[in-house]
């Protein structure tokens, strides 16, 4: 079944070392799995078909300016930073097109982002620059070139809510390199937009995260929801999920099961959090899913979907549970799986609840639909990077995620939640359209 596919199958397990440790240090260098894809016939004609084939050449001829490393830090978080801006701007209709890729399509940043990368691990440049400079280099410019460092909700309004929304990277890429994935493409079509509700306006911020267990175990959720969530009245993680539907994933849970990610590594184990003592096994949505499963937000059906896998308190063999986990049982796979999109649920909860926010930030997880190519254009060696079909299927998941978001916002208002500390935290520069620049 692809919808258990996508929410993480086992895969051969492989470890893989922090980038604070020396194995990972030294390795800083050596071109990625992920990267090595990047010659490949299919994203090479993306990123021509986009413009963004000029990226990495110009990121190469900047870095290559650098005088030091101060020098080079400022560079890569400058380009970074440009890149993402671009691809915002791009996707809503900002500035040339740069070719007949249709703007919705999220593939140029992310084939543009690894070659910037690449760019990264083989500068030789005229100073001395350590693997440890070259392995923080490279986290700047992911950080940057993602939105993580740019989730801004500027001053200047009463009264505008504040929603924050995750996306991902494509992934599954050696089954089909020309895959895209409806989050990433959600997140670039609302980052800095702003959503008319029942009660006033909502400004959205956005981000993207990697296809990698390692950059998750290093903290990369935390390090870019901690600071943010306490400021945000509703936030949701998206990724994609099953053929033909949404879920509101109402639990998730703290397991990872070993499917393959983008750089080929599968680990399998426990979800590796901060203060593992008091770590529980399974986290719960606080978005109103009920409201959201009611309401007519698109052309696809949304589901409450409450299933996990578990092993059951003194059992040893791991069960379905159709309605949600039993007392003192053990995860096995949450609502979403036990893949990355199932993590990034679990800590941002998680996160949540540590916080101190579970009783009055909405958050969750909403999984789209599979995004399918049209009919006659499925098979990755023969097929087309784009056709009609694949751009409608997209545009509709990004707007009906949009529609999720504004009725999951009208409920919280009804229902009293999210209503966050900094009431005065708005955008001042709402245009006629409902559009703000990211």
């Amino acid at each position: 079944m692809l919808a258990a596919l996508l929410a993480g199958l086992g895969a051969p397990t492989a470890a893989s070392a922090s980038p604070s440790t020396p194995a990972a240090v030294s390795a800083a260098s050596a071109p990625t799995v992920e990267e090595l894809r990047l010659d490949r016939a299919v994203p090479q004609e993306i990123l021509r078909r986009s413009g963004f084939d000029t990226v990495a050449p110009e990121f190469t001829r900047a870095l290559d300016g650098a005088r030091s490393y101060g020098q080079a830090e400022r560079i890569v978080a400058r380009q970074g930073e440009r890149l993402w801006t671009r691809a915002v701007d791009r996707a809503q209709g900002r500035g040339p097109a740069g070719g007949d890729l249709s703007r919705d399509d999220d593939r140029p940043l992310y084939w543009a982002r690894l070659g910037m990368t690449r760019e990264v691990r083989g500068w030789e440049p005229s100073f001395e620059l350590s693997d440890r400079q070259r392995a923080r280099l490279l986290d700047t410019l992911e950080r940057t070139s993602r939105g993580q460092d740019s989730l801004r909700f500027p001053h200047g309004g009463k009264g505008v809510k504040r929603v924050l929304v995750t996306g991902f990277d494509p992934f599954t890429l050696d089954r089909d390199v020309r895959i895209s994935n409806p989050s990433g493409a959600t997140a670039l079509a609302l980052d800095g937009t702003v959503i008319r509700t029942a009660e006033g306006l909502a400004r959205v911020e956005t981000a993207v995260f990697p296809v990698r267990w390692q950059d998750f175990a290093d903290g990369t959720v935390e390090r870019t929801l901690r600071d943010r969530l306490p400021r945000v009245d509703l936030f949701a993680t998206v990724s994609q999920g099953r053929v033909g539907r949404f879920d509101i994933e109402r639990t998730n849970g703290a397991w990872r099961g070993g499917f393959a990610d983008n750089d080929n590594i599968g680990v399998t184990g426990t979800i590796p959090v901060t203060d593992p003592a008091t770590q529980p096994q399974w986290t719960t949505t606080t978005l109103p899913y009920a409201d959201i499963v009611a309401a007519r937000t698109g052309r696809f059906p949304v589901y409450d979907n409450t299933s996990v896998t578990e092993i059951p308190a003194g059992g040893t063999a791991a069960v379905v549970r159709p309605n949600g986990p039993t007392p003192g049982s053990t995860a096995r796979a949450g609502g979403g799986g036990d893949y990355l999109s199932n993590e990034i649920a679990y800590r941002a909860t998680l996160l949540r609840d540590r916080l101190g926010l579970g009783s009055s930030l909405p958050g969750g997880h909403v999984h789209t639909p599979v995004l399918q190519f049209g009919t006659g254009n499925t098979d990755p060696a023969t097929g087309t990077v784009t056709d009609p079909d694949f751009v409608r299927n997209r545009l509709d998941i990004i707007a009906q995620v949009r529609e999720i978001v504004r009725v999951a916002l009208d409920a919280s208002v009804d229902s009293g939640m999210g209503t966050s500390a900094d009431a005065s935290v708005a955008d001042a520069s709402v245009s006629a359209t409902g559009r703000t620049r990211g």
